[in-house]
């Protein structure tokens, strides 16, 4: 898979979502995904979003490794301070 590729998973499985995808080497990964979905949810709740955004990709050994931060909006806002 291609970075757009995952990019345009994730934002169409979840609601006003951004999300920034790094990685070329076909295999592994690392998402950046912003939210308002992610309000009021833990952390282990904000991946389940997106992995299940991806699992069918995953299961089918498209898409090998994926690492996941998730922020609400206000939390990216403070992360990029």
């Amino acid at each position: 898979m291609y970075p757009d590729e995952i990019k345009q998973i994730i934002e169409a499985g979840i609601h006003e979502c951004t999300a920034i995808i790094e990685g070329d080497d076909g295999k592994h990964y690392s998402a950046m995904v912003i939210s308002p979905a992610f309000s009021g949810k833990n952390r282990v709740q904000k991946q389940q979003l997106v992995y299940a955004t991806l699992n069918k990709y995953i299961t089918d050994g498209s898409l090998h490794a994926i690492s996941i931060k998730t922020f609400t909006p206000e939390e990216w806002q403070t992360h990029n301070g």
